[in-house]
C-alpha cells in the first residue's frame, strides 16, 4: 500500500464524490478523533491528491474521482471470460502491474489493475507516467502451451484488442503505430508492454501491460517526452467510465488472445491494416545505435514491419526498435 493505511483509502473512497464531507462525520465513519482525520487526509499528498480543507464544510478534493472497483469490472465481463479468469485484482498502489503479476506465476489467465504505478514501465525502458486514479494501467497473465505463427506480433495482437475495447466506448479516433503504440491525431494515446517468462519452444507465460491516457492531469502530463492525448480530450470531456473501459480491455483481450492461439497474426492482419497510421509515410527506425531511414509499407504476415529503404524492401521484427514518422 506504499504506506497509506485502509483508514486513509476509506477516506479516499468517500471523498471520491467531490462534494464536501465534514471532519466529524469522517472521525465517525472511521471511529477516529477528527486531528487523526487530518493526518490520514495528510497521506493523501502521497497520491498526488488536491484537497481543500474549508472550516464549517470540511474536506472536498479538487475534482471527483471514480475509483476502479474489481466487482463492477468482473459484473460487467462476459460469464464466459469472468469464468476463466483466476484472479482480477485492483491494486491502489504498485510499483508495476507487470512486475506484480509476474510474480505471481500460478495465476494465469490473472488480471490486475492499478490506481498508480510507482515505477510504471514503458518500451526500451522508458518510464510511464502514472498518476493516481487519471488513466489505466493493466496487466494480463496468459500461459501458451504452443506459439501461434507470427507470436512476435502479440504486442500488436494486444494494441488491437484495446481499439476494439475503445470502439466499444465510443472512442473511434484509436488507431495503432507499429509495433504497438495506441495513437490518436498523431498523438500518444497509450502503448503495449509484453513481458515473457519461460523459453520457446516450451510453455511460455506473456504478461502483457496496458496503459491508456483517460484524463490527465497537467502535473503530470509535463513529465511527458512526448506529444500525447487523451480520452478526455478525444470525447470532448465526456470521459467514458474506467471501470466500463476497464471490463472492454479485459474482454476484448482474452478474446483477441483466443483468436491469435487458433490462427496465429493472421487472423489480425486486416484489421492492423485498417488502423496503421505508419504505412506508405516516411519513417526512422532506431535500432540500437542505428538509424534507417526509408517508407513504411504495413508489415508481413508475422508483423515484421516493411521498410523501402536504399532501393530495397527490409524486414524488421519488433524489439529493441522505436519508430518515429518524419514530418
Amino acid at each position: 500500500m506504499s504506506g497509506v493505511s485502509d483508514s486513509t483509502g476509506t477516506i479516499l473512497a468517500t471523498l471520491a464524490d467531490g462534494q464536501f464531507h465534514s471532519g466529524e462525520s469522517l472521525a465517525r465513519l472511521l471511529g477516529i478523533s477528527r486531528s487523526a482525520v487530518w493526518k490520514h487526509v495528510q497521506q493523501l499528498a502521497e497520491y498526488e491528491l488536491e484537497v481543500f480543507r474549508v472550516p464549517g464544510k470540511g474536506y472536498r478534493l479538487a475534482a471527483p474521482l471514480e475509483l476502479l472497483d474489481a466487482e463492477r469490472i468482473r459484473t460487467d465481463l462476459a460469464p464466459g471470460t469472468a469464468k476463466r479468469l483466476r484472479a482480477l485484482d485492483v491494486l491502489r498502489s504498485v510499483d508495476s502491474t507487470n512486475n506484480w503479476l509476474g510474480a505471481r506465476a500460478q495465476l494465469t489467465p490473472a488480471v490486475c489493475f492499478a490506481e498508480v504505478q510507482r515505477a510504471g514501465r514503458g518500451r526500451r525502458g522508458r518510464e510511464w507516467i502514472s498518476p493516481f486514479a487519471a488513466n489505466l494501467y493493466m496487466s494480463l497473465a496468459w500461459e501458451f502451451d504452443e506459439l501461434p505463427p507470427g507470436f512476435t506480433a502479440l504486442g500488436m495482437v494486444a494494441a488491437i484488442a484495446a481499439v476494439r475495447a475503445l470502439q466499444a466506448v465510443d472512442i473511434s479516433a484509436a488507431a495503432v503505430k507499429w509495433p504497438n503504440d495506441l495513437v490518436a491525431e498523431g498523438r500518444k494515446l497509450g502503448g503495449i508492454l509484453v513481458d515473457l517468462q519461460g523459453e520457446a519452444p516450451n510453455q511460455l507465460r506473456a504478461v502483457i501491460g496496458i496503459g491508456i491516457n483517460v484524463c490527465m492531469p497537467e502535473m503530470a502530463s509535463s513529465r511527458i517526452d512526448q506529444a500525447w492525448i487523451d480520452l478526455a480530450t478525444l470525447a470532448g470531456g465526456n470521459v467514458p467510465s474506467r471501470n466500463v473501459l476497464a471490463a472492454a480491455l479485459v474482454g476484448q483481450l482474452c478474446q483477441a488472445l483466443d483468436a491469435f492461439v487458433d490462427q496465429g497474426f493472421a487472423a489480425f492482419r486486416e484489421d492492423w491494416r485498417t488502423l496503421d497510421t505508419v504505412a506508405g509515410r516516411d519513417v526512422t527506425l532506431h535500432q540500437h545505435d542505428r538509424q534507417i531511414h526509408g517508407t513504411a509499407l504495413g508489415v508481413d504476415q508475422d508483423g515484421a514491419l516493411l521498410l523501402s529503404s536504399e532501393g530495397e524492401t527490409k524486414r524488421f521484427v519488433s524489439g529493441d526498435i522505436s519508430l518515429r514518422v518524419q514530418t
